[in-house]
């Protein structure tokens, strides 16, 4: 196929780059999926895509293709977490004490994961899966058994070594068929992005804003709740609640990040209990985040 237009489009320069149309971008991406052009183009189009900036249009065709690709596998009663796949650095991964937090509750958590994308190069979301025996309330999904096409573009992305347009719309795939989404964001363009993305897929889309653009709360921090065509912003601090938490000043190896979770801090394990309290907040078990973190104090 000729698949040179849309690399033109989106990669000839600031004066002749132009937006792709829904159907345009639905066809580029079923071809790179597909693997119908080499990797050369691949990389040629993502690079140009990035820099050229993606539309809201462009984006929302992408994730009617990605739908074309996954098999959904509906759980009930679960939240999805978008995590990024470049991992995290900084802070370990709260989410397996959060969900021993909430199994009472019958709070279902749905991840998924794949092997590292660029471009943080910290610890992804698959290796701690890999590595800890998880509560019955967490669902894993690998990225190589439900989208394939996406996780065999691995060995491309990790060699062109930037983010990409791919980076900001695999965090949330719906796979759990799930009524409430978290998901983090770091830059606020990013909120604003997210919530025209993600809100009509969702009852309830919630972005927190805070470390690492995880789903995850360790400072200070706003959470935006999307819900019923409104949007409303509330902030959390942990210092409010006594913790106390400080974060690395070094990069968190694999090893280090799974013994803290393995052997929490007491300072940790608030943080835990906090984030918990936070989801119960959400989904309306409680009326307010600290009736649900000292619920879970009990």
């Amino acid at each position: 196929m000729n698949f040179l237009p849309y690399i033109k489009a989106v990669g000839t320069g600031e004066k002749l780059n132009r937006d792709l149309t829904k159907d345009e971008i639905k066809d580029a991406l079923r071809s790179i999926l597909n693997q119908k052009v080499t990797p050369e183009q691949v990389s040629a189009f993502l690079l140009g895509w990035r820099v050229k900036g993606e539309s809201l249009e462009e984006l929302r065709g992408a994730i009617e293709v990605f739908d074309e690709f996954i098999k959904p596998q509906p759980i009930s009663d679960s939240i999805e977490f978008g995590y990024p796949y470049d991992g995290k650095v900084d802070n370990p991964y709260l989410f397996p004490l959060v969900a021993r937090y909430l199994a009472p509750f019958n709070v279902h958590f749905s991840l998924h994961g794949d092997d590292l994308q660029p471009a943080k190069g910290g610890t992804v979301l698959k290796e701690i899966c890999a590595r800890l025996a998880l509560a019955d309330n967490i669902h894993f999904f690998d990225r190589a058994e439900y989208f394939k096409a996406l996780h065999e573009l691995t060995r491309i992305r990790m060699a062109l070594g930037i983010r990409t347009s791919l980076n900001t719309l695999e965090k949330l795939l719906n796979i759990s068929q799930s009524d409430m989404a978290i998901i983090g964001a770091f830059h606020k363009p990013f909120i604003d992005k997210y919530i025209q993305l993600f809100k009509d897929r969702y009852k309830t889309l919630v972005i927190i804003k805070g470390n690492e653009g995880t789903p995850e709360i360790f400072s200070k921090c706003s959470i935006f709740i999307v819900k019923n065509a409104t949007v409303e912003e509330i902030k959390v601090d942990p210092k409010d609640f006594g913790i106390n938490y400080k974060k690395s000043t070094q990069p968190i190896s694999l090893e280090t990040s799974i013994e803290l979770t393995k052997n929490p801090s007491g300072e940790l394990l608030k943080l835990a209990r906090l984030n918990a309290g936070v989801i119960l907040f959400l989904q309306g078990k409680v009326k307010t985040i600290e009736e649900g973190f000292l619920l879970l104090e009990k």
